[in-house]
């Protein structure tokens, strides 16, 4: 088997999928799913995000998890951070990756950071500092690279003038993604030739959401530009609590199968997602 043919698949469930979940799901849920995605073969998994909990209450007990979580060889466990204070904090805990989260629209920027996206590279760039100071890689999300649930449908040289920005200052990896589902793969297309004019396709991430259900058509088409690399959560379990109608990233379990039946390859055992699948029954919202 090439190279060409190994898929890596960011799992992003216990963040990005549970983030915006309701009722309160117990530290000890989050641990045995990360313990469960690990278990299935899956080699990185975003596992919290050090926000406030005002904004974002499901990840108050962000330390307790990334210091807890299940750690073994080949394991790469990551968390969200949305400042120096929060990169500090990730780090402390154990963090073994970060992620900072950009976007191609100016409203999403305001209305989820609170700040320009010239202003939101800007406080990024302390925690590339601080990450490069401790030998962590940063991956870097452009959320709305394709559309913006208050803007509409966002120009692809914008993705790629975000996508830019990122690498510039330091991101070892850029996701793109399609934060509220809307994007044909016409328009993937169309965004992602423009990016990887300023991205080397080795060190761009797709990030699907499946809320029109065209999320694997997605896939296919990203995957015919060379990208290798997906996010994609437990269950279909997720959306952003900032874009209305979101809901619902790429279930990792139809990921894991589309790519099998393509010919392509990943490290995950789908009889044991399963297991994985399962845990999430009781506390996700349907």
């Amino acid at each position: 088997m090439t190279d060409d043919r190994i898929i890596t698949i960011v799992e992003v469930g216990p963040r990005d999928g549970l983030q915006n979940e309701k009722d309160v799901i117990s530290t000890e849920d989050k641990l045995r799913l990360i313990e469960l995605l690990a278990d299935a073969g899956l080699t990185r998994i975003e596992v919290t995000a050090f926000v406030s909990p005002k904004w974002v209450p499901q990840m108050a007990d962000h330390d307790a998890v990334m210091r807890r979580a299940s750690r073994r060889p080949g394991l790469l466990l990551s968390a969200l951070v949305p400042n120096e204070k929060g990169a500090a904090a990730a780090i402390a805990a154990g963090a073994q990756e970060l992620a900072v989260f950009a976007s191609a629209s100016e409203t999403f920027a305001l209305k989820n950071t609170n700040c320009t996206i010239a202003e939101s590279i800007e406080r990024f760039k302390p925690v590339l500092a601080l990450a490069k100071a401790h030998a962590l890689p940063v991956r870097g999300y452009v959320s709305c690279a394709v559309d913006c649930p208050y803007e509409g449908a966002i120009p692809p040289s914008a993705a790629r003038g975000v996508s830019e920005r990122l690498l510039e200052i330091g991101c070892r990896e850029i996701a793109v993604a399609d934060t509220i589902g809307r994007a044909t793969p016409e328009r993937i297309d169309m965004m992602l030739k423009q990016v990887i004019k300023s991205v080397p396709v080795d060190q761009l991430a797709c990030h699907f959401h499946d809320t029109s259900g065209q999320a694997l058509a997605d896939v296919d088409v990203a995957l015919e530009h060379g990208v290798r690399t997906f996010d994609s959560a437990v269950g279909g379990l997720g959306g952003c609590p900032y874009a209305p109608g979101a809901a619902g990233n790429l279930a990792t379990e139809r990921l894991v199968l589309h790519l099998q039946h393509t010919g392509f390859v990943t490290s995950v055992d789908p009889a044991k997602l399963r297991a994985a699948v399962a845990h999430t029954l009781p506390f996700a919202r349907r």
